[in-house]
């Protein structure tokens, strides 16, 4: 038997092939996986062939954002049972470098990450039909949460740990003023958690009316559309800024700049989004007393997230507006590109 995989040989060069069976090895589960997001990630290799130093020198199967079922067992494998609906977690530190051993495990030197092209040989992704997976990285959903929102069960990690961080920072988010810069899947989730724990007010900016709408469904106070009425997010900039917090997920330097005016003194911003070398107003950073932080990927923030999705706590469904087959991933990826469409774009199985 074959299963059908979604394979980038290079920049714009996604297709579809196939491959055989998977088995499940000792300590190993196969899982049909049912629906999996497309990140961000997957866009700049589709696009440019990479993420800065990191380039796609190799054939790859994209996708990292994954859920499915598991439809066999192998050897040693407890407390999974075949047709048990898991989200499947891509990260896996190697355990032993110093990072791993400070519990850090999120910096891995030699961390295995599915769908990465950073090491080469290229670590393999979840879009396919069927894959072999450490049955430790399966997490089990529960009865009656669609698909659709357990797959995205990674992104809301990588949210999760930023909340991590926040809270580190400057607290509990209980009461607090929150400032979410991009409205996209990134920026949507990080609304829910603020929701989720807390906040008194979500201000939520965008380019994009279709993504200030979702973000605005899953939790946000209020939206603004800073290509149109970029004046009314500068009133928060009024005696020395109004949030307590933004989270910072556009990965542009004018929404970091807006962030910085807009943040109070002793306020925290979290860096989300992911720049290149960007030009930062230090002068007013330092006289505001300004904390920023970076947040990388995720650790436990994994199983904490699928405990939020099998709470029902927060509201997913919004987040994903396309699901595409497999079969048609390039219309998928085109659409994924089209922010004025799209948020969270997931092929199906």
């Amino acid at each position: 038997m074959t299963i059908r995989i979604a394979r980038l040989h290079g920049r714009k060069d996604l297709r579809v092939e196939t491959l055989e069976d998977p088995e499940a090895g000792p300590g190993e589960v196969v899982v049909a996986i049912g629906a999996g997001g497309i990140c961000g990630s997957d866009i700049h290799y589709y696009t440019d062939g990479g993420i800065g130093t990191i380039r796609v020198r190799e054939p790859i199967i994209i996708g990292h954002e994954a859920a499915g079922t598991v439809v066999e067992l192998g050897a040693g494998v407890e407390g999974l049972s075949v047709g048990d609906r898991v989200a499947v977690n891509p990260s896996h530190p190697c355990g032993v470098c110093r990072f791993c051993r400070e519990g850090a495990h999120q910096h891995c030197m030699d961390m295995r990450f599915k769908g990465s092209a950073m090491f080469l040989p290229h670590e393999q992704g979840f879009f396919r039909d069927r894959l072999a997976i450490g049955a430790a990285q399966c997490h089990p959903i529960a009865e009656g949460v669609p698909m659709a929102e357990a797959a995205l069960a990674e992104p809301l990690a990588v949210c999760r740990r930023a909340v991590t961080r926040a809270m580190a920072l400057s607290g509990p988010l209980e009461g607090k003023r929150v400032l979410v810069t991009g409205a996209g899947p990134i920026g949507a989730l990080c609304v829910a958690l603020a929701k989720h724990f807390g906040a008194a007010e979500i201000v939520v900016t965008d380019l994009q009316d279709a993504t200030l709408e979702v973000a605005q469904a899953v939790g946000a106070t209020r939206t603004i559309n800073v290509a149109r009425d970029a004046a009314a997010l500068s009133a928060f900039e009024a005696e020395k800024g109004q949030f307590d917090l933004c989270f910072e997920c556009s990965a542009a330097e004018p929404a970091l700049r807006s962030a910085i005016a807009c943040t109070r003194p002793l306020g925290t911003i979290v860096q989300v989004g992911v720049m290149g070398d960007t030009p930062v107003p230090f002068n007013m950073l330092v006289a505001k007393e300004l904390t920023l932080a970076g947040t990388h990927r995720f650790d436990a923030e994994f199983g904490q997230a699928v405990a939020l999705i099998n709470s029902r706590a927060l509201t997913l469904a919004p987040i994903v507006t396309h699901s595409l087959p497999v079969d048609e991933v390039q219309a998928a990826m085109d659409l994924a590109l089209d922010r004025g469409k799209a948020v969270k774009v997931q092929v199906v199985f």
